[in-house]
């Protein structure tokens, strides 16, 4: 009862809300607790972006894996997420969609670094003169080509490299609850924590 006071008392305070929104989790996390991603997005759903508010209207998960295929027990859970919004299931080399409603991403697997290895490759095997390299033709090679405006890292302070480029303006918040234990008022904390930032986008 307590708790869902505090929501109610976070989320009267919320106005200012980011637009896209990455949850950094280990493959550990998922396989403890599938279904809090489902959960996670209907939270997200509820402050979704209407034509009387500028709220959420792009969520992605990280799950950290180096073998995709050990989380594949999850996956049916995973594609649940299709029943509430658009989901792009990313494992390995495996796409899937389906739904409709708030973007949803769930890569799983996934290292920044291989991300620009593959720009590199993908520009030069398209002949790109190094003259030609800027900021804007990089961006046109990214996998993932959208910046979050939140990270949110659940159970500890160790980020990975996923959106490395995407993300260097992000604002980051560290949470210590473990992400099976996650809670709905822990994600208003983080809307909250997001609202009181001045951001300076490098500035």
């Amino acid at each position: 009862m307590i708790y869902r006071l505090y929501e109610y008392v976070l989320s009267r305070a919320l106005s200012d809300l980011p637009g896209k929104i990455c949850f950094i989790i280990t493959a550990g996390d998922l396989v403890a607790a599938p279904g809090k991603v489902l959960e996670t997005v209907m939270w997200c759903d509820e402050w979704r972006t209407s034509p009387s508010r500028k709220g959420i209207d792009q969520v992605t998960f990280h799950v950290s894996s180096s073998q995709p295929a050990d989380v594949s027990p999850c996956l049916p859970v995973l594609r649940e997420i299709g029943g509430v919004a658009r989901l792009n299931l990313l494992c390995g080399k495996t796409t899937e969609e389906r739904g409709e409603g708030l973007p949803v991403t769930v890569a799983i697997g996934y290292s920044g670094r291989d991300e620009i290895a593959g720009c590199i490759r993908k520009m030069a095997e398209n002949g790109v003169h190094s003259s030609d390299v800027d900021e804007t033709v990089i961006e046109q090679y990214l996998t993932f080509q959208y910046a979050p405006d939140l990270v949110i890292k659940t159970g500890g302070d160790h980020l990975t490299d996923f959106l490395i480029w995407q993300s260097v303006y992000s604002e980051l918040f560290f949470s210590d609850v473990n992400w099976s234990s996650f809670r709905k008022v822990d994600f208003l904390r983080a809307l909250r924590d997001y609202q009181s930032r001045s951001r300076r986008f490098g500035a």
